[in-house]
């Protein structure tokens, strides 16, 4: 674990020789400490600082020490709670397991079993942290032009634009809204022969119907009323680079047949204009539309499709390339950390699996605004999962394509779960419980092993009991 971010322990007590021992300790073991003896003021700190771990004694005069654990679990909090008493009862230790305790110490402490829990928990966060950090490490190594991408799916993606930048003339990006397609585009104008050349992109569904032709080819001085100067179209604005057309099936059909023959004689006439203009422009659009079945309905012409579908870009929605989402959340918590001058070093393990499980009908661009509220509200070194539900919550408005409503994969059923378990707890016995050689064997990244040992409530020592 960095230096920079030591585990951070919070402890509550009334007694100042419990508090002075305590943080000398825990101190000795690495830990930032913080010390109060008030219940109240406890929850405040908690819900300020983020303690990993919290220390609670069972007395306290102002409220319970179960009431505090109780608020504590109501709490966005990832802490490790343990309850201390120098009045032991098995009917108090039993309530405080059953709130949401860890552990139950008694005092004088033993410090063998002290010092065993304060390493417990500092292995915990040192964990959290190495796998925050391998998570930007590979959100950096794959990515490609502003794109992340790990999966199959998105790196045939960026395979596909590899081979087709230096080349393309026309090319059509499916895919949902949200889905990325305008950096597709920017990265096939970038890695090609154009990328010191203008990239202009237009929005079809946005400009006035009557003033598109003018928009796309231009006009000359009084053409119209209203043009009181000449100007040139975007064909021309982008001559030598790259023009992206965007929901391009929101063309009007009067300008479809206009569109269809720039692309095919590379000329443009201006509005008003008799004398057409030789423009050597890559033409990239996009849609969001099923323009085969457009094109069947008579509302996107069948000629212009084949022209511009000469090579296809199909982008996943990001329900279909979920093993991304804690790369991509990782490129965005730390680009919007940094422009919001905030010391943020990712997402907790539960945060983690609130975005992978949510629907994302919009897509990576709904993500991104996610990620980007939350670092905005935060005051933690870590997005928790309070954190993500706070952000998702003003998106869940947000009404779904019929493709985007479609349902996520089914679980695994019971029995399939039952069997991973067991396979798992199998081949770690058989490792000689070496988490690395497991991964291997199982064929699973690190990573993806603790999750799948936290979804099966495999923590180390019901582990051990069961292997």
């Amino acid at each position: 674990m960095s230096e920079s971010r030591r585990p951070l322990l919070l402890v509550v007590d009334d007694e100042t020789s419990v508090l002075t021992l305590t943080k000398r300790i825990a101190e000795s073991e690495g830990f930032e400490v913080i010390v109060c003896t008030s219940g109240m003021q406890a929850l405040k700190l908690a819900e300020e600082r983020r303690p990993d771990l919290i220390m609670v004694d069972l007395r306290m005069p102002d409220v319970n020490g179960l009431d505090i654990v109780r608020a504590l679990r109501k709490t966005d909090t990832n802490a490790t709670i343990v309850l201390m008493t120098g009045y032991a009862s098995i009917d108090s230790a039993v309530e405080a397991v059953k709130i949401g305790a860890a552990d139950y110490l008694t005092k004088p402490f033993d410090m063998e079993r002290l010092k065993g829990t304060f390493a417990i928990v500092r292995e915990e966060a040192e964990r959290r942290a190495r796998m925050m950090e391998l998570d930007r490490e590979v959100a950096q190594r794959f990515e490609f032009a502003g794109m992340v991408g790990r999966g199959p799916a998105m790196q045939e993606v960026f395979s596909l634009i590899r081979r087709l930048a230096p080349h393309l003339r026309t090319g059509l990006i499916s895919g949902e809204t949200g889905t990325g397609k305008e950096l597709v585009a920017r990265a096939l104008h970038q890695t090609g022969p154009r990328s010191n050349r203008r990239f202009v992109a237009v929005n079809c569904s946005a400009v006035v119907e009557t003033l598109f032709e003018s928009e796309l080819f231009g006009h000359v001085r009084g053409a119209f009323t209203g043009a009181v100067d000449a100007k040139a179209g975007l064909f021309e604005t982008a001559d030598g680079g790259t023009l992206f057309l965007d929901e391009i099936g929101e063309l009007p059909l009067s300008l479809q047949a206009k569109l269809l023959r720039v692309l095919e004689t590379g000329e443009v006439q201006r509005v008003g204009s008799l004398q057409p203009t030789k423009t050597d422009v890559r033409v990239v659009c996009a849609t969001n539309r099923d323009l085969n079945a457009d094109s069947l309905a008579g509302t996107f012409r069948s000629d212009l499709l084949y022209r511009l579908n000469v090579v296809q870009i199909a982008l996943p929605a990001l329900r279909e390339r979920r093993e991304d989402i804690p790369y991509l959340v990782a490129a965005f918590v730390r680009n919007f950390s940094q422009r919001f001058s905030k010391t943020i070093a990712g997402v907790s393990m539960a945060a983690e699996r609130v975005l992978i499980d949510a629907p994302w009908p919009g897509n990576i661009r709904q993500l991104r605004n996610v990620i980007e509220r939350a670092c905005m509200m935060t005051d933690g070194p870590v997005l928790t999962e309070g954190d993500i539900r706070a952000s998702i919550r003003p998106t869940i408005s947000v009404v779904p394509t019929p493709a985007a409503a479609a349902a996520p994969p089914p679980e695994p059923t019971h029995a399939l779960s039952t069997l991973e378990r067991a396979h798992i707890i199998k081949v770690i016995a058989e490792s000689g419980g070496n988490k690395a050689r497991a991964a291997r064997q199982l064929g699973l990244s690190r990573r993806a092993l603790y999750r799948r040992l936290e979804r099966h409530g495999l923590a180390d020592p019901a582990l051990r009991r069961e292997s």
